[in-house]
């Protein structure tokens, strides 16, 4: 058995999500746990150098976790050919830049979605690593949450019947950070630096539906600032110019209608943060981010609309819980091992740059849907930056 020591590069690892779910819940953990075994036996183990533009930061993340490599200097850690993996989990609008130079320097690309502040850069970016022959992937955690993937189980063997309908409800109440301290980055809700909810969302239903239920065909959205003025970290009051909730309908190709609500200006009366309700012929269920719940149709209640009479039916205890049936490892953890074998294996890794540019593309489709109170169509994508509907681009230009 021989180790392989894999140096990965993790740009922009101090912010919120690159610091727990990708350095301590991934790369952290694997190491742990002794490294990634191949089938021929070896292992890989990651060995992070942590980058960034905060030195102070940078240095007390890296001695919080006892390691060694740090750098504010991306261009030094793109120059040493210990460091195969480059990882990007900055802000939306340094990333693409970031990512091109990556690619120049022959590197692998993983990276956070969205890839880039529009669906051209992201196309151009598919195309780069493609010339380039570097191996690359982009973050698609919800595939990998437990209730999901029961979800995916019942998909498998036919639970519904034939699907009509999904419904969707994303979010929770963002505070304006005044009188309670908010619990996003501000920049989240500015559009000018890659913020708002379509851009943030979008590109993770975009693969929700394709892999789940079909590949999507149009796209109907209402954007909405609902908070305006909002409280920054330093305690400075700005006026929020990115979309915080967006009310979209999709079209999927095999008829299906998608109905997803996101919004970070709503209180949670539901299951969970997200809740997915599919309903078929056969049977209904309703997935969150652990459990996921079934009505199959022999046990559907049958209700009468009478508004005069006090309702007898208990909804909420007419649902069975999937069990579990299996050890749920940490969504990002789990796609990150499969980046690694993809790497240095040669295993299937489907969620590359060019999935990645699917969904900044429903993104901008669905701003611009909210933008011309209009239904778009989503026409195919391609490395080579042609599209199906030449109308699309012209449209946009």
């Amino acid at each position: 058995m021989t180790t392989h020591n894999a140096g990965v590069i993790l740009n922009g690892v101090t912010g919120r999500m690159g610091t727990r779910q990708h350095l301590i819940r991934s790369i952290l953990a694997i190491r742990e746990q002794g490294g990634i075994q191949l089938n021929n036996g070896d292992v890989v183990m990651p060995d992070p150098i942590l980058v960034g533009r905060n030195e102070k930061k940078l240095e007390a993340l890296a001695e919080a976790h006892s390691l060694s490599r740090w750098t504010t200097n991306l261009s030094e850690a793109l120059q040493d050919e210990y460091n195969v993996i480059y990882f990007d989990s900055q802000t939306t609008d340094r990333r693409q830049e970031s990512i091109k130079q990556a690619i120049a320097a022959g590197k692998h690309i993983y990276c956070e979605k969205p890839t880039a502040t529009s669906m051209e850069g992201s196309l151009q970016l598919a195309k780069q690593a493609e010339e380039a022959g570097v191996k690359n992937g982009v973050v698609q955690d919800k595939l990998f949450l437990p209730g999901i993937m029961k979800l995916k189980r019942l998909l498998d063997v036919g639970f519904f019947g034939e699907i009509l309908s999904v419904r969707m409800e994303f979010g929770y109440w963002v505070f304006e950070g005044d009188w309670q301290e908010c619990q996003r980055p501000s920049w989240n809700y500015k559009k000018e630096l890659g913020g708002g909810i379509i851009v943030d969302m979008f590109p993770h239903w975009r693969y929700v539906l394709d892999d789940l239920f079909g590949g999507v065909k149009a796209v109907s959205a209402v954007a909405s600032t609902h908070i305006s003025t909002r409280v920054d970290e330093e305690g400075n009051t700005y006026q929020a110019t990115a979309d915080d909730a967006a009310y979209a309908t999709f079209e999927l190709e095999n008829g299906v209608i998608a109905s997803v609500n996101s919004s970070w200006a709503v209180r949670v009366k539901r299951d969970d943060l997200l809740t997915i309700q599919v309903d078929g012929t056969e049977g209904s269920a309703v997935a969150g981010l652990r459990q996921c719940k079934t009505q199959h149709r022999i046990n559907t209640p049958k209700p009468v609309w009478n508004p005069d009479l006090e309702n007898t039916i208990d909804f909420q205890s007419q649902w069975s819980e999937v069990p579990d049936n299996q050890i749920f490892d940490n969504a990002f953890k789990v796609q990150w091992e499969m980046f690694f074998k993809h790497v240095f294996q040669d295993d299937p890794f489907p969620w590359d740059l060019l999935e990645g540019a699917k969904g900044t593309q429903l993104a901008d489709l669905g701003l611009q849907s909210a933008k011309e109170r209009r239904w778009l169509d989503v026409p195919e994508l391609t490395t080579a930056g042609r599209v199906k509907d030449e109308h699309y681009l012209s449209s946009r230009t």
